[in-house]
């Protein structure tokens, strides 16, 4: 006997076009009445969705669900392409393999030896901001370029290409903002952009990641195929930028939302990394969930039984609202301790730059607070134009003045 009774009509998920940067009132009722919900996503085949925070953290970090499984499967979805190419659709021990060659990367310790510079590229770039006087655009003159600079030089990637390589990282985080052919079109330059860097490492030996994933593949061929280290640099330099271009201006929207908040947070510095960790809890960053597990066998959740050979999609945002592990969920609170989020997702697809997206907005909320007190939006709230067809949530741009 489950403990809720489940429903199998599948519902079209998501459940509402995302608004702003509001999490789904459905969340909440589903995490009370019906935490494992039949959905059917745009594509592929239908699934189960899990909402509750503890459900959440056994499908990403129990070995019973699989996301290997998933090449197997008209895998749901909500991009005409599939999700789950490279590291993202392995398990264990193949996934091992691949994220053990660069996690070194991106440990505390290394992270920490990169946050003088990043410091310095935010504070050239508010420099500029100034110097041209407001109104500026927060995500075209600061929440862009920051985090692409880290990313290029932690990699080694020339700079002066961000323009063409943030273009074509738009194909990772599509789902109806490109059409299917130019999404081909961006991946096929993306993978071609990093397959030509990786062959002057081939002639010409470098101390960056690209480098040390070069040397990796020439000394011991079994670790590492030519296609898995250009697909893996194309992930790493796509996703090492993407997520936190998006979330520096969603975090500075959501404290000017909450001016209690960024009082308290502009009177005392020193609560910003349990700020950064609240920010990372409370907002969400995807516009629907992806990335299906797949059961190996039967697997009991609190809302019922998963069958061997069913998907399973979790819910990110809702289980970051649980009120079963965070009081009064909804509430952005700076000092909230402990906070346990899963903003960075859990199990061994824990986003593997975690650390230095961490540093990354720890130094750009620090920064931009510091340097520009009276920060606050050049136009109403409702005049800000919001990204669509697309995996993640933030805006377009972010007119401010100070």
């Amino acid at each position: 006997m489950t403990e809720i009774q489940q429903v199998s009509s599948a519902r079209a998920y998501p459940f509402h076009p995302p608004q702003r940067l509001d999490l789904d009132p459905h969340y909440a009722e589903l995490r009370e009445q019906q935490p494992l919900t039949r959905i059917r996503m745009p594509y592929g085949e239908d699934a189960w969705l899990v909402t509750r925070y503890a459900d959440v953290r056994i499908v990403l970090g129990d070995p019973r669900f699989s996301r290997a499984a998933a090449a197997a499967h008209d895998e749901p979805r909500s991009t005409p392409q599939r999700l789950g190419t490279g590291i993202l659709g392995m398990d264990p021990p193949e996934h091992s393999r691949l994220r053990t060659l660069v996690a070194k990367a991106f440990t505390a310790r290394r992270v920490e030896r990169l946050r003088p510079r990043t410091q310095q590229i935010a504070d050239e770039l508010i420099d500029a901001m100034i110097a041209a006087g407001p109104p500026a655009d927060l995500v075209a003159h600061f929440a862009t370029p920051l985090p692409i600079r880290v990313i290029c030089e932690l990699l080694g990637v020339p700079v002066a290409d961000e323009h063409d390589f943030h273009r074509w990282s738009e194909a990772i985080v599509s789902t109806t903002s490109l059409p299917p052919e130019t999404i081909q079109q961006y991946l096929a330059s993306l993978h071609g952009y990093m397959a030509g860097l990786i062959e002057q490492r081939h002639q010409a030996p470098t101390d960056d990641l690209l480098g040390a994933m070069v040397r990796a593949r020439d000394e011991d061929q079994d670790r590492l195929t030519e296609t898995e280290m250009v697909e893996l640099a194309a992930g790493l330099l796509a996703a090492g930028h993407e997520t936190t271009v998006t979330q520096i201006p969603n975090f500075v929207y959501t404290l000017l939302r909450n001016p209690d908040e960024l009082a308290r947070l502009r009177a005392d510095p020193t609560l910003l990394p349990g700020a950064i960790e609240e920010l990372l809890r409370h907002v969400p960053l995807g516009a629907a969930s992806g990335f299906a597990r797949y059961a190996l066998e039967d697997v009991e959740l609190s809302g019922g039984l998963v069958r061997a050979g069913e998907a399973v999609i979790v819910e990110l945002g809702s289980a970051n609202r649980d009120a079963a592990v965070f009081a009064d969920p909804d509430r952005l609170d700076l000092t909230r301790a402990p906070n346990p989020h899963m903003g960075f997702g859990h199990g061994v697809h824990h986003c593997l730059g975690a650390q230095l997206a961490r540093m990354e907005l720890q130094v750009a909320i620090g920064a931009l607070l510091a340097r520009l007190p009276e920060l606050r939006l050049a136009v109403p709230a409702a005049e800000l134009p919001w990204k669509s067809g697309m995996l993640v949530r933030g805006l377009k741009q972010m007119p401010v003045t100070w």
